[in-house]
């Protein structure tokens, strides 16, 4: 990953958790890319990590909104199928 995750956005549906990541990054692969799927990935990865860590500590607060010129990619993760497997 040769960006920095700006903001990581969760939808929880029916169907399953959309998941949206919002990066700069200078140059890297297309829309659609295995490349660019596997680095949105890891930002939601690290970013719920971290997250989840600063839910633990007590570290979460209101931050308020502002907006990024920056990608978004929506990743679609159906978890009701990987807890039925």
């Amino acid at each position: 990953m040769s960006g920095k995750l700006q903001r990581l956005v969760l939808t929880f549906k029916e169907e399953g958790v959309e998941i949206r990541t919002l990066y700069r990054s200078k140059d890297g692969p297309n829309p659609g890319t295995k490349g660019r799927v596997r680095e949105a990935t890891g930002f939601a990865r690290s970013g719920l990590t971290a997250a989840l860590e600063a839910l633990d500590s007590g570290g979460a607060e209101d931050l308020g909104s502002s907006g990024y010129e920056v990608r978004e990619d929506t990743i679609g993760v159906d978890v009701a199928r990987k807890k039925g497997a």
